[in-house]
């Protein structure tokens, strides 16, 4: 353990950059679903998740701890992913209630399901040091961050052998546990730019307005009327603002109002799966 700690704190001081430029990750092809025949032939049912030396998994939950104060501090209570006493179970429980109420109280509710597509591989590096630096989190954690990604090369491990080094210029690392931390503070500036908290679009649930439910990189917008449209229009101009606009792939709505130009480009269910939880207006 030291030793460890001598290494860390040598990190830490030294250049970051030179010390962190080794070939120390690979990525592995994991199944996601169709047949297993198709699956080299199709790269959109794959995803590769990042093989982590161990001593390197010792070092990211240090500066996990650390990131802690900072995320709690900024990320809102309508973020429930990859957090500290919640999860994506109780918004999916909080949906379910306000559902009930809106037919309760026969109110209109409109809901649009947002599913980022490829969400962690979309996220562009120097955009993420700018959201960290921007809400506060300690410069020193910010520079070793990014010096871990930095110049960061990685193989992938097929059945047929490891394919040659390459460089990465974009998205985290799935598999390690910062990239969570990384893609939630990402998302909270998208949030946050297209003016969610301060709207007054939304459904007013004892004197609070609440517009949007997040489930990691899921999302769900809430409405009392056909307003919900701007809240679709809002967040998809920050996306593409910040150079995610391949993320807004999948969309769904709940008692769309009318057809326009925006509501067109909505796929309209009439049930949801939302992280395998049904979900039906009935």
């Amino acid at each position: 353990m030291r030793r460890l700690n001598a290494m860390f704190q040598q990190a830490a001081r030294k250049d970051k950059e030179k010390y962190w430029n080794e070939e120390c990750a690979r990525a592995e092809v994991a199944y996601r679903k169709g047949n297993m025949r198709e699956l080299y032939q199709h790269v959109k049912k794959t995803r590769t998740i990042t093989l982590i030396p161990h001593v390197s998994k010792i070092l990211f939950k240090i500066i996990q701890k650390r990131l802690n104060t900072t995320i709690e501090r900024e990320l809102p209570e309508v973020q429930a992913g990859f957090r500290n006493g919640r999860g994506t179970r109780d918004h999916i429980a909080n949906l379910r209630w306000i559902m009930e109420k809106a037919r309760e109280y026969q109110q209109k509710l409109y809901m649009c399901f947002i599913d980022y597509s490829k969400a962690f591989d979309s996220i562009d590096h120097d955009k993420v040091w700018k959201c960290l630096k921007k809400m506060g989190t300690p410069l020193h954690l910010v520079q070793l961050i990014r010096s871990l990604y930095r110049n960061q090369v990685t193989t992938v491990r097929t059945p047929y052998g490891d394919t040659d080094w390459f460089e990465i210029g974009k998205g985290t690392r799935q598999g390690c546990i910062l990239s969570p931390a990384a893609f939630n503070m990402y998302a909270e500036k998208v949030m946050r730019n297209a003016g969610l908290e301060d709207s007054s679009i939304g459904m007013r649930i004892r004197e609070r307005n609440i517009n949007n439910l997040r489930y990691a990189d899921d999302t769900t917008l809430l409405a009392e009327n056909k307003d919900l449209e701007n809240l679709i229009l809002l967040v998809k101009k920050e996306c593409e603002n910040l150079g995610c606009t391949s993320m807004l792939r999948k969309r769904s709505c709940q008692q769309q109002p009318q057809q326009t130009s925006v509501s067109r480009s909505i796929m309209k269910r009439s049930k949801w799966l939302l992280i395998s939880s049904s979900l039906a207006p009935k």
